[in-house]
């Protein structure tokens, strides 16, 4: 019996090698890979999209903005061009989902500090009352990094236009109350060719959310790095 292992040591040997090979090639390729869809007003619920948008299936993309950040300087497009970022809605006075949302959203920034490219974008929705320089006590308060996050203020109705046309964050509501408060926990990803790659409930940061298409803080940070590394 051993005499005819030796005869066939190298078979074994490399027939045992091959077999792990095989193994490990079958399962990457019936392994599900991950993938992040692009959001078009199609895809998200009619309710969170204004009715002239509900038809659009592609090539929805977050319009060209103008706005005033916590240290008095102009934020455009051009400040996250060719940049992946993460927005959001709030506003300093808010007692309840707010300050969770933006120590959550510090969490965030924490995580990124090996990804300078990433960035982050919170737009008031009271910007009569914050105003850079309350802002920016805000901000200092929190903690904001401010070469990675942005806070800013600016025209109430273009602020709302784009929480309702551009980022599909909020519900839109009667015509009446189009510029009603904006209030949401949605935190959005958008990729570096201004297209919305999810959205992510702000209050959570690791539980599981009930809705399929929402996910929690802790898959916003897995599906930035998926996109840091396979959006080149």
């Amino acid at each position: 019996m051993l005499s005819i292992f030796k005869a066939y040591k190298k078979f074994i040997v490399l027939f045992v090698i091959l077999s792990v090979f095989i193994f490990f090639g079958m399962y990457s390729l019936l392994k599900p890979q991950k993938m992040l869809p692009i959001y078009a007003p199609r895809d998200v619920n009619p309710e969170l999209v204004d009715s002239t948008l509900q038809h659009v299936g592609i090539d929805h993309k977050v319009r060209e903005f103008r706005f005033t950040n916590q240290n008095g300087k102009i934020i455009t497009q051009k400040d996250y061009e060719n940049t992946i970022y993460v927005a959001d809605f709030f506003f300093t006075t808010c007692p309840s989902i707010c300050p969770k949302m933006t120590n959550n959203m510090v969490w965030l920034q924490k995580q990124l500090k090996a990804y300078p490219n990433v960035k982050l974008l919170s737009f008031s929705v009271t910007p009569e009352i914050d105003t850079p320089e309350v802002l920016k006590k805000y901000a200092v308060k929190k903690g904001v990094d401010d070469t990675k996050w942005n806070m800013v203020t600016g025209d109430k109705k273009e602020i709302y236009s784009l929480a309702r046309k551009s980022y599909l964050a909020v519900k839109t509501g009667k015509p009446e109350e189009y510029f009603d408060m904006v209030h949401t926990e949605n935190f959005i990803l958008v990729d570096k060719n201004k297209r919305i790659r999810g959205f992510y409930d702000g209050t959570n940061l690791d539980q599981p959310t009930s809705d399929p298409k929402t996910k929690n803080m802790t898959q916003l940070l897995e599906d930035i790095v998926w996109l840091v590394e396979n959006q080149k």
